[in-house]
């Protein structure tokens, strides 16, 4: 396993890949929220600064446009591809993002879906796996794996949406705090259901939601609910052998200190 970390991809990601290979971090997951960022001229100087810095890329993390509330009331109407007023132009979004992956030479490209229905049943539920379906299909054209995020629905619900779509390539980035954040599921325990779909992993840690309305607390690796000793053994028990990509979402000095002290946490566990 090697320890990565999470890269806006910006107009200063070159000074942060350089940046984390200055820490001995050399594994990334490159983020993308712009499409106006995704040039020709962005991808070369991204190529150049990996070589130089000896720095590989997991997955290639592409965000969608619109309204985005992450909350457990606002969020299934706003978020991914659920909301149907929006789902047809993130559909071409997220293949436009996967095709920009193939520049870099990547396979793996990774998204939030949205709240999956945990009810097959629900009228919004055959539309969301048409649309995925969609993005799937494409992706495997590509030769690439769609990777899900974790988080919004639980890992059954989850199965349950890659079996009904169907293509073969769908794969799951665990985020580890995202699944306590939302109230979900435990991911010691995730790992039973979905662990051998995992390719990708976010390194996070948070607390439990204490109300109906919104989320729970991240905070830094180590200080909540998530026990990464059983993680890592967990995914051993699974021959796991991929990325683990450190995200801490704070700024600044405080951010560097918390993934720093999750990197020796992680070393000294693998």
């Amino acid at each position: 396993m090697k320890i990565g970390v999470l890269i806006g991809f910006e107009e200063n990601v070159v000074e942060k890949i350089e940046e984390a290979a200055k820490y001995g971090i050399h594994s990334c997951q490159l983020c993308t929220w712009n499409p106006a960022a995704r040039t020709e001229e962005r991808a070369e100087q991204v190529l150049g600064a990996l070589r130089r810095c000896d720095m590989s890329v997991s997955t290639f993390w592409v965000g969608w446009s619109g309204p985005a509330v992450w909350n457990f009331t606002e969020g299934p109407l706003t978020l991914g591809l659920l909301p149907p007023a929006y789902r047809h132009k993130r559909v071409g979004e997220l293949i436009q993002g996967a095709d920009y992956a193939l520049k870099l030479g990547l396979k793996q490209v990774a998204t939030h879906a949205g709240f999956i229905p945990e009810n097959p049943h629900d009228p919004l539920y055959a539309g969301m796996i048409d649309a995925l379906r969609e993005v799937a299909q494409h992706l495997k054209a590509n030769g690439q794996y769609l990777l899900f995020e974790t988080g919004q629905e639980t890992p059954v619900t989850l199965l349950r949406a890659f079996e009904d779509i169907g293509t073969g390539n769908c794969r799951v980035n665990l985020d580890t705090a995202n699944l306590i954040l939302y109230g979900k599921a435990n991911p010691v325990d995730a790992l039973e259901i979905i662990g051998k779909y995992v390719m990708d992993l976010h390194v996070k840690d948070g607390l439990w939601p204490t109300d109906g309305w919104h989320l729970g607390t991240e905070v830094a690796v180590g200080e909540g609910k998530a026990d990464f000793p059983k993680i890592i053994a967990g995914l051993k028990a699974l021959h796991y052998d991929g990325a683990l990509t450190i995200e801490r979402e704070i700024s600044g000095a405080k951010q560097i200190e918390d993934i720093l002290r999750a990197k020796a946490l992680l070393e000294s566990l693998i």
